[in-house]
């Protein structure tokens, strides 16, 4: 069993995926970084692909790494809004709910422009996508840490405690 983490951009998927991985004694693997490996930067494949495609892409990541056992993985925010993605990783995994307020992702991402889906208006876009996604992460997360004011260690032992580890 695979433990999953998904939520918004910025709410620690990656800096608590690595420390949880390298606790558990665990391979960390990151979706995002798995697609830029192999096909492209997210900004690019979004540029020539358009989010369909970068879905699309996501999905052959999330049925290889389901496949596979005793990962962590932080998916990229918008994995679990395609039903085939969402559906693979829950196949084998345990789904945990990273949630931060828009004021602390912000914080954190400090205009990050990087990321595709927060192009623009960074706050509008970030409420947005906190509005299209809230319901789909609660509905199929096993549970949820909210890291408002929690250091990456302090998630980590949430997770640890809340998925008997």
């Amino acid at each position: 069993m695979n433990l999953v983490l998904l939520g918004l951009p910025g709410t620690g998927k990656s800096t608590v995926g690595r420390m949880l991985a390298e606790q558990l004694g665990r391979t960390f693997a990151d979706t995002d970084e798995i697609i830029t490996q192999r096909f492209a930067a997210p900004t690019e494949i979004f540029a020539t692909r358009g989010e369909e495609g970068f879905r699309l892409l996501e999905e052959e990541v999330a049925r290889e790494l389901s496949a596979r056992d005793g990962l962590v993985i932080a998916t990229g925010g918008g994995l679990v809004t395609h039903a085939p993605s969402r559906d693979a990783i829950r196949s084998n995994g345990t789904l945990i709910w990273l949630k931060a307020s828009v004021s602390e992702i912000e914080r954190r991402l400090g205009g990050d422009t990087t990321r595709p889906l927060l192009a623009g208006n960074f706050r509008e876009r970030l409420e947005a996508l906190e509005s299209a996604r809230t319901e789909i992460y609660r509905a199929c997360a096993d549970f949820t840490v909210d890291t408002d004011g929690l250091t990456p260690e302090e998630v980590s032992d949430i997770i640890m405690r809340e998925a008997e580890l």
